[in-house]
């Protein structure tokens, strides 16, 4: 009887690893990948009050939402059967297309800001156990942004720094050869991204007047990834 049990222990063991793609993939103390994706970039406007000797009073908002693509590099460094530490740089294209009213006579003007992001995002990753192929996540860390888009005389300036507090969530999926994970994570600017000080506008002072109009602006950013790794 003890042979016969070890017997259909050891064959329920080989017919479980059978059912497992890459089961001992997460014992690996270093993972490397990349991903590919999509996101959306929001600004948000704080108004301060401001009226023009005019007596224009301008609002401004950002009305839609333009999809930009993103692709990074993944390194992973594990650090328990649960937690793991991420290091995902990449870059992200995408654009602002910003609208301003005034608000007691409905004119408009509108700018369309275009940005390229060289992000050096850090994340702390909590894993759930495992349950069969797929094993959920929550992701959440710092992602510092450096615009390297050439920057030209516009009504708005946006600062080429920014700072992001970011909080997602994925799932990781394991296939024969390598691990399918998407991802959404929801990235919140910390730093007024505003230019005030406009010297390049000081032969057209009626642009001025929207910066004016800010106490300050604040990014956000929606991203949905495809984690190769």
């Amino acid at each position: 009887m003890a042979l016969l049990g070890c017997a259909v222990a050891s064959g329920a063991r080989s017919f479980n690893d059978k059912l497992l793609n890459r089961p001992y993939a997460d014992l690996r103390r270093w993972h490397l990948g990349f991903s590919v994706g999509v996101h959306t970039q929001n600004v948000m406007f704080t108004h301060n009050g401001f009226v023009t000797d005019d007596g224009e009073s301008w609002f401004m908002e950002q009305p839609s939402y333009s999809p930009g693509f993103c692709v990074n590099g993944l390194i992973s460094f594990r650090l328990n059967n649960y937690f793991s530490l991420r290091f995902t740089p990449g870059m992200y294209f995408g654009n602002r297309d910003v609208r301003m009213r005034e608000v007691n006579t409905g004119a408009e003007e509108r700018q369309n800001i275009k940005s390229a992001y060289v992000v050096l995002p850090v994340d702390l990753k909590y894993a759930a156990l495992r349950y069969r192929n797929a094993r959920p996540y929550l992701v959440g860390g710092i992602m510092p942004a450096f615009d390297v888009t050439k920057k030209n005389s516009d009504i708005f300036k946006f600062k080429s720094t920014d700072m992001y507090l970011s909080i997602g969530f994925g799932c990781d999926f394991y296939l024969p050869y390598f691990k399918l994970i998407p991802e959404v994570k929801f990235c919140f600017g910390l730093a007024d991204i505003l230019q005030h000080d406009r010297p390049d506008l000081a032969d057209d002072p009626g642009k001025y007047k929207f910066t004016q109009s800010l106490a300050k602006a604040t990014s956000k950013m929606i991203v949905f990834t495809f984690y190769f790794e």
